[in-house]
């Protein structure tokens, strides 16, 4: 792709030559699924748990559009949300059904979203997609009162979420995928590339994945053996592989190490001093390799597409840098992209809209200041024909709002039917872009993208840009100097 999609887009000054070495997460970063294959399935498993315990489950099917990574569910009240930065909400479902507007502002007008606070999920991974999806279909049957039992919204949300984890622990999902790997991966050819690239250009490379080594060691073959030159393999091309890792307790926890020693995953236990290079472990911890490579914080950069467990944390306890995933950035570029010819015809409406509203505010306050007795020598004038001025305008307005408002629902549904664009709400950037500019330095679709640029770019961040700017430097670069 050439039209932009392919970029890495940087939130904070990162120079490449600065960074020694370059650790990264492996699903979603490294293997990338077929979303809707990977959640349609683990949806049949989740739907099977429910159902086992005898839930009324089975008229339920798997709906992908229902949900977006970046939505937020409040368990308190059973509701799925899109909130700005600020965190506003902007957008909000009941179940499956969309709250009208008189509806949502009653019920959050005086309610922020505070990620804090445990009513809150934030669906920060792809693998948040079934269980949402669930989540919201089940809230329309418990007011239906066909749940038996006294639950709260929270309550099932637990309830879902312990069913799900049971389904991942017994493995049967897992075990699908290894076994039929080209129903569920999307293999990307240029990835091994790039980290090759990497590699040769004198970084350090690190695997550090929570998936387990009988998972892991399959999944990279699969993507990466074919793919690099001669007899080299994935285990090659890193210099410490750690899986299991448990993120993101590894990230602050001192765990004990276990060196993989046979390819059936037989361990044996670290002792002590640093970690051996070309070697596969299990646990361990990022002091640890830390001290194994003898850097600290901002010469680690560390790649993933989970924006807490891979950044937020990341950054917050080593201040390492930081790469974010954003897999659904390519087709949301390139709604963007299509729209690009009505996103001008809006601009263009919308100035208009803003010239008229100001024009009306200034002859109505005309008239309040004549009709009232004070004011300057201009605000003088016959208020009756100001105010037949007033419904001339209002009347325009009505016209031009029948002109704007398909456009603004469309703009308003690129990407997803039901939610818009990830990183948006409306014009206002959406709470999961407000995480995203806070933790993650570079983002990006996926790792592929890195071989845009070289392993010696110095990616600079965009001037940020303030709402007084327009007038106080017109026409500046957008890129620092």
């Amino acid at each position: 792709m050439s039209n932009g999609t392919r970029g890495l887009f940087c939130n904070r000054t990162l120079n490449l030559r600065g960074i020694r070495a370059i650790g990264y997460d492996m699903d979603y970063t490294l293997v990338h699924y077929h979303m809707r294959k990977w959640e349609k399935q683990a949806y049949s498993y989740l739907k099977q748990g429910l159902s086992e315990r005898g839930w009324p489950v089975h008229d339920l099917s798997f709906d992908p559009d229902l949900v977006i990574r970046g939505l937020i569910l409040d368990t308190k009240r059973g509701n799925a949300v899109k909130a700005n930065r600020f965190g506003y909400v902007k957008r909000a479902f009941h179940g499956t059904e969309p709250l009208d507007f008189d509806m949502q502002r009653q019920t959050y007008q005086r309610i922020l979203v505070d990620l804090a606070d445990d009513r809150w999920q934030f669906l920060n991974t792809l693998f948040s997609i079934s269980a949402a999806c669930m989540y919201m279909q089940l809230v329309d049957l418990m007011d239906d009162g066909k749940l038996s039992g006294s639950m709260s919204y929270h309550t099932l949300y637990e309830e879902v979420q312990s069913t799900l984890d049971a389904a991942h622990m017994e493995g049967r999902l897992k075990k699908e995928i290894v076994a039929s790997p080209e129903r569920f991966v999307d293999v990307d050819e240029e990835m091994p590339l790039a980290l090759l690239d990497q590699k040769m250009a004198g970084r350090k490379l690190l695997l550090i994945t929570n998936s387990e080594w009988s998972y892991a060691q399959p999944m990279l073959d699969y993507v990466f053996n074919p793919y690099l030159p001669g007899e080299m393999t994935w285990s090659d091309l890193f210099d410490i592989s750690i899986v299991g890792a448990r993120k993101p307790d590894f990230f602050s926890v001192r765990m004990p190490a276990f060196r993989v020693v046979s390819d059936d995953g037989m361990l044996r236990e670290h002792t002590g001093g640093p970690l051996a290079e070309d070697a596969v472990y299990v646990g361990a911890n990022a002091s640890l390799v830390e001290e194994t490579l003898g850097l600290t914080g901002e010469e680690i950069l560390y790649v993933g597409d989970h924006l807490f467990v891979d950044v937020n944390i990341t950054k917050k306890v080593l201040r390492w840098r930081t790469a974010l995933v954003v897999r659904e950035l390519e087709k949301e570029i390139e709604a963007f992209q299509q729209f690009h010819e009505e996103q001008k015809e809006l601009t263009s409406l919308m100035k208009q809209k803003n010239a008229l509203e100001d024009e009306y505010s200034q002859i109505r306050l005309r008239v309040q200041r004549i009709r009232k007795g004070y004011g300057q020598p201009e605000d003088q004038g016959n208020p009756k024909q100001l105010e037949r001025q007033m419904v001339d305008l209002r009347e325009e307005l009505v016209e031009l709002d029948k002109q704007i408002a398909p456009l603004a629902r469309a703009a308003g549904q690129l990407g997803n039917e039901n939610w818009g664009p990830i990183m948006r709400t409306g014009k206002d950037k959406s709470l999961f872009a407000r995480q995203v500019e806070r933790y993650a330095d570079v983002y990006t679709g996926r790792v592929s993208n890195f071989l845009h640029q070289t392993p010696f770019v110095y990616l600079r961040s965009y001037r940020g840009n303030l709402p007084h700017d327009a007038v106080s430097l017109p026409d500046t670069e957008l890129v620092a100097p």
